[in-house]
């Protein structure tokens, strides 16, 4: 009896601590289902993400083909529009005459700017459509003086000069990184899921991430910033009645994409 009893209480402590141990490596890690869970909350706002960049890559599409043919919301993409249509001001004797005359002279009533061309539209509806360019930028002094015919002239305002080599430099830019934008976040699309099954992979993801919202939102601030200045100083000289329009619709296709991959990279880093 005794020696039963003796080897029962031996036996008891060690059974106590055995089980003492496995509670406490089983509270010490995550469970199953803990680590089931957390897996599909990461996977959840992973394919958030994702569909947050599919966003940014359609409008930075359309971005990327405004103004660049006569079809439907296309060639109403555009950074701004110069209405030629009144060049010559109303306080002029004739100027119904004189404006006609001028439009004969081979300009159009209006030039639409977008990323790769311009075009020219004239109220009966012709439209003529520059043939797309890697690059391009807008050069406004160029494009409505080899418009007029040979021997014709118009007076410019003369501080258009002033910006025409940083036109060219931020408009390069801006073609460059808006490519480059749409090109990371169209490959990031389809990269973000990996990020949570792999942490090894999510520190390149979320730096790609990074660079795709980056770049597209300094394009859309050079866009915005370029076009801005340019109607400015077409808008600031009266004499000549030019009349320039910011693109409401571009401006939305761009800074909608440019949200969109913030969030998505603010979601990565969450």
């Amino acid at each position: 009896m005794f020696g039963r009893k003796s080897k029962a209480s031996a036996e008891g402590p060690a059974e106590d601590r055995r089980s003492d141990s496995d509670r406490t490596l089983t509270e010490s890690g995550p469970s199953n289902a803990q680590v089931k869970r957390a897996t599909r909350f990461r996977k959840t706002w992973s394919l958030i993400a994702s569909f947050l960049l599919l966003i940014s890559v359609v409008f930075l599409i359309l971005v990327e083909i405004g103004n660049i043919n006569d079809r439907p919301v296309i060639r109403s993409t555009w950074f701004i529009r110069l209405d030629l249509s009144e060049v010559i001001p109303l306080s002029v004797p004739n100027a119904q005459l004189i404006s006609s005359i001028a439009q004969t002279l081979g300009l159009k009533d209006d030039y639409y700017v977008g990323l790769w061309s311009y075009s020219g539209r004239n109220t009966g509806g012709t439209s003529e459509f520059s043939k797309p360019q890697t690059l391009y930028w807008f050069n406004p002094v160029e494009v409505i003086t080899s418009s007029l015919l040979s021997g014709a002239s118009i007076a410019l305002p003369a501080e258009i000069n002033n910006y025409l080599d940083l036109l060219r430099l931020a408009s390069h830019w801006m073609f460059g990184l808006f490519l480059a934008g749409v090109c990371l976040n169209f490959i990031m699309i389809f990269l973000i899921p990996l990020a949570v099954y792999s942490r090894w992979a999510a520190l390149p993801i979320a730096i790609l991430t990074f660079l795709g919202a980056l770049f597209t939102t300094v394009a859309s601030i050079l866009g915005t910033v370029i076009f801005l200045i340019l109607s400015k100083v077409f808008n600031s000289v009266d004499q000549l009645n030019i009349n320039a329009t910011i693109g409401v619709q571009m401006y939305a296709f761009m800074w909608i994409a440019s949200g969109a991959s913030i969030i998505a990279w603010i979601i990565l880093m969450g």
